[in-house]
């Protein structure tokens, strides 16, 4: 009888543990929403590769992914609610190179993008496209140089950031050629392509996947993509190398990360879910409609590529004698 009592006592307790607490499954991750902080507007290449990516991981990891934009302080402020976030893996980072360069080209950057952040997968390259403003009459890049040159007050380039690809890209540009290009940043790729359209500035460079329709439409003129062999989605354009110049190699990549600290199996659940999820984007046909390439890896892959990244570009920056601002 004592053996009855304690045995209907233990069954007693595990079904009180079992309906206090969810069963293991609910508490694997994830098992709630997860949320893509984009540190630029809407509208931008990161921002149209961020919901393509969000959406097929949301369905690889069979829960919503929610995408969050918050522009702003050269992409510092999305980056710095990702840094303040729980390292659980259910707030991550979705950006660009950019996001390497914020202690290099800020002269208070609130965090160290390398220290401060776990890489989890870098997700794609693209080429850069060169546009100019329908006002002038240049129309290649040896007309456009000369023309820089000789009144380099009336040739401004802007940029959606400081540290951007499109901000490396026009240093690179102006260090090749000897151009003195003033380079203008703006909180976004749209509104600086808005001035570029509106005539206000005369040039950007920066992801194809925003600036080629607005070329293909008129209202801003291609000049050259920054890739060894011209775009497929733009075969008509020419690359650097055919212009001149061919040292201007600069592309757009994309990646994610989390906060400092997140844990290694939620990395791998994030890395896993990221290269599946680009792998059906690719199969769709959606990546080459943005000009992107896909680039597949491990987190420690992208830790290596992130550190070379920043290594070469601090030397650009001291080349042009950039001062952080």
């Amino acid at each position: 009888m004592h053996l009855r009592h304690l045995a209907l006592a233990a069954l007693a307790a595990i079904a009180a543990l079992t309906s206090a607490s969810p069963a293991w499954p609910q508490d694997k991750f994830p098992s709630k929403p997860l949320h893509l902080v984009v540190p630029f507007p809407p509208g931008g290449g990161v921002d149209a590769l961020a919901r393509l990516m969000g959406e097929r991981m949301g369905a690889q990891m069979g829960v919503n992914v929610v995408v969050e934009n918050r522009a702003g302080a050269s992409g510092t402020i999305g980056g710095s609610h990702v840094m303040q976030s729980a390292p659980d893996g259910y707030t991550v980072l979705f950006s660009s190179n950019t996001h390497t360069m914020s202690k290099l080209v800020m002269a208070a950057a609130p965090y160290d993008p390398i220290t401060d952040f776990t890489p989890i997968a870098r997700v794609g390259e693209a080429p850069l496209l060169m546009v100019i403003a329908n006002r002038l009459p240049q129309k290649t890049l040896g007309e456009i140089v000369a023309a820089a040159k000789a009144d380099p007050k009336n040739w401004t380039a802007g940029t959606p950031a400081l540290g951007s690809p499109s901000h490396l890209a026009t240093l690179t540009l102006s260090r090749l050629t000897n151009a003195n290009l003033t380079i203008a940043p703006y909180k976004g790729t749209a509104p600086a392509l808005n001035d570029v359209a509106g005539g206000h500035i005369e040039m950007l460079i920066d992801a194809m996947v925003v600036l080629l329709p607005q070329a293909q439409a008129g209202r801003v003129r291609g000049v050259l993509v920054t890739s060894a062999r011209r775009a497929s989605i733009a075969p008509d354009i020419p690359t650097a190398a055919e212009s001149g110049l061919p040292g201007l190699d600069v592309v757009a990549w994309y990646g994610l990360w989390g906060p400092k600290g997140l844990p290694g199996d939620v990395v791998s659940v994030l890395n896993t879910a990221a290269n599946a999820a680009l792998k059906d984007v690719a199969a769709s046909g959606r990546l080459a409609q943005l000009g992107i390439e896909p680039t597949q890896g491990t987190p420690g892959d992208f830790a290596k590529h992130q550190a070379a990244e920043v290594q070469r570009n601090a030397e650009l920056l001291r080349y042009a004698k950039f001062a952080p601002q």
